[in-house]
């Protein structure tokens, strides 16, 4: 949740800070903000509610010179989206600035402390407690901003990222964080430095990065290496390597299409080739995964897989379980990271605890993460964001290389984690013996194809749409699917709620007679994945229900499917392929399905209300 950006050096800050901004735009977009130490020595800060835009047309008429300056895009914690609650907070004499990520747990009690001082609030959130707790450090013990800073956030519990400037000290920039990205971009021989939230706004201008770990907090000052302390032993600097980063900032563009959404769900074919490239063999009949072959012993032993996620990742979980007991024959539970930690969960030194996140900084997944390794388990991660804290922490692991995903409601993230625990799941069967030779061969041929099975099932877009139409005046909708589409037809109705704002449910198809079905009639459409693989005599049989209660049904189904085009109002073709692969096809109807009906309802399908696309508080 929310993207900071900040930037100290020789060049003019605004437009670095507002164009960083932008890219960070898909982490909060309810208010934004912006601190700069002008040519002429002020500290000006301006902020505005909404979207960037907002705050650059603010920004527009005043005073915006000066080469330090931090900067804030929100998604609200504490406190309603307005100016007065955007980011950047200044303390109580004006001198200290600051933009933050996460949440402060205490800040209620440091709060009431403060104001027993002498210091009042304008806002209601827990980020201006933290900037006035670092004043009254500052000037309580004499101290410089750097080690201010440090021994206010061992006061502090939370989770956080943040940045700080003093208009005494325009020479120096301070981060510092835990539980929550920060990284810092360094310039040619150190005369200038970007932090921010990721990488992504930082790569236009360098490619040397370095990551702070929890607990850490950094001194940036022109000309200097950087210099990191950690909270708990302020005596001895940290040292840090300096990683290089390569993000294609062509990939960060819409690139002709009208939404980031719908460009990435047309990346698809591309990205999921990306992501089996080096990986599945084709000619030589092989998968290869560096993950197994450096653990391979501990995956072969392994009794149990645990895999945790939120969202989308956790219905790619739903999938990667049938697949690893299917091919591995290891029995797999699937976890709310979420709710994962705080039940006390039975996790046993080999173990083996899978998380899924797309941004690598999922709160919820890395917490259950660290809990996991606290008990001996062998951490495995799967994730996007190369250099991420999941990526860090993780003993071993996979990158899904699909590319940034701007857009909130994920897309080809999902098929991308998708396609790795099918490289994953068949790769560790074959050293187990637990799959055929046959069967694995086979499906090695078939994850070749799916890349232009998915061009395929791109050329139905118009047809969906259309169909989408029906969509748009719904109040509420059913999703349905069996076997390794029930949890596809849960991802259909999350993307129908996260962008158009209509209530959706996803089931297996056979609990709609315990109690789903109660809600179907002539107004309800019933949405069926209904590929014709495992269960499909089951599935037609749950058609065959919604239609005798008049329920509106549109049907996914293999091309040349003539039983479900008898009973549906609309289907939808895609092509054949294995049923354990029919994810990776039948998603995609369901993706543009949800994003015509919110184009047709005239709504921000990049940025959904009341959503952000890194969740990094709990």
């Amino acid at each position: 949740m929310c993207g900071i950006v900040g930037y100290i050096g020789q060049r003019e800050a605004y437009p670095i800070l507002i164009e960083g901004l932008k890219r960070l735009e898909y982490r909060g977009y309810d208010s934004a903000g912006i601190a700069l130490m002008s040519n002429q020595h002020e500290m000006n800060v301006y902020k505005e509610k909404g979207k960037v835009l907002n705050l650059e047309q603010l920004a527009s008429s005043r005073d915006t010179s000066g080469t330090l300056g931090i900067a804030h895009t929100r998604w609200a914690t504490h406190g309603e989206p307005s100016a007065v609650n955007a980011h950047p907070h200044v303390s109580e004499s004006g001198r200290l600035a600051l933009v933050h990520n996460g949440i402060i747990e205490n800040y209620a009690s440091i709060k009431e402390y403060l104001k027993q001082k002498g210091y009042t609030f304008k806002s209601s959130t827990d980020t201006e407690v933290l900037v006035q707790l670092i004043e009254f450090v500052q000037q309580r013990f004499h101290l410089d901003l750097g080690m201010a800073v440090l021994y206010a956030l061992r006061r502090v519990v939370g989770a956080y990222a943040i940045a700080v400037i003093d208009k005494e000290h325009p020479e120096e920039l301070i981060c510092a964080r835990k539980s929550s990205p920060l990284v810092i971009g360094i310039g040619d021989d150190y005369q200038e430095f970007f932090i921010a939230s990721d990488a992504v706004p930082i790569v236009g201008y360098t490619k040397h990065i370095v990551y702070l770990d929890d607990d850490e907090v950094a001194v940036i000052k022109c000309g200097e290496s950087i210099h990191v302390k950690n909270l708990n032993n302020p005596q001895d600097a940290v040292e840090h390597d300096v990683k290089d980063v390569d993000i294609d900032l062509n990939k960060l563009e819409k690139g002709g299409y009208a939404h980031f959404m719908l460009k990435e769900i047309y990346d698809q074919p591309r990205c999921i080739s990306d992501c089996m490239r080096g990986r599945l063999l084709k000619n030589e009949h092989r998968i290869t995964l560096s993950a197994i072959e450096l653990h391979r012993k501990e995956l072969l032993q392994a009794q149990r897989f645990i895999i945790v996620a939120c969202g989308t990742s956790w219905h790619a979980g739903l999938i990667g379980k049938q697949m690893i007991e299917q091919f591995c024959k290891i029995p797999v539970d699937v976890e709310y990271a979420s709710e994962f930690r705080y039940r006390d969960p039975v996790i046993q030194p080999g173990d083996v605890v899978i998380a899924i996140s797309q941004s690598g900084e999922t709160a919820d997944t890395l917490a259950a993460f660290n809990l996991a390794k606290e008990k001996g388990a062998l951490c495995f991660g799967i994730v996007n964001s190369v250099g991420s804290s999941i990526a860090r922490a993780s003993d071993t692991g996979i990158y899904i290389h699909v590319g940034p995903e701007i857009g909130v409601a994920s897309t080809k993230a999902f098929t991308g984690q998708v396609t790795v625990l099918t490289l994953f799941a068949l790769a560790l069967g074959m050293e187990k013996g637990t799959i055929t030779r046959k069967d694995y061969e086979e499906h090695i041929e078939e994850l070749a194809n799916i890349p232009s099975k998915m061009e395929i099932t791109l050329r139905q877009d118009e047809n969906i749409q259309h169909i989408a139409r029906i969509l748009t005046y719904a109040r509420n909708a059913l999703y349905m699917g069996r076997g390794y589409n029930y949890p596809v037809a849960m991802e259909g109705a999350l993307k129908l709620k996260e962008i158009s704002y209509i209530h959706a449910e996803g089931y297996p198809a056979a609990e709609m007679k315990h109690g789903p079905i109660a809600l179907v009639d002539k107004e309800m459409p019933v949405i069926f994945v209904a590929t014709h693989h495992q269960l499909y005599k089951k599935i037609l049989s749950n058609i065959q229900e919604v239609c005798a209660r008049n329920g509106s049904i549109i049907a996914i189904v293999t091309e040349g499917d003539e039983a479900v085009r008898q009973l549906a109002e609309y289907t939808i073709e895609i092509p054949s392929t294995l049923g354990t692969l029919a994810p990776l096809l039948s998603v995609i109807p369901l993706q543009l399905m949800a994003y015509h009906v919110a184009v047709a309802k005239g709504l921000n399908v990049d940025q959904p209300r009341n959503l952000a696309k890194s969740v990094t508080v709990e």
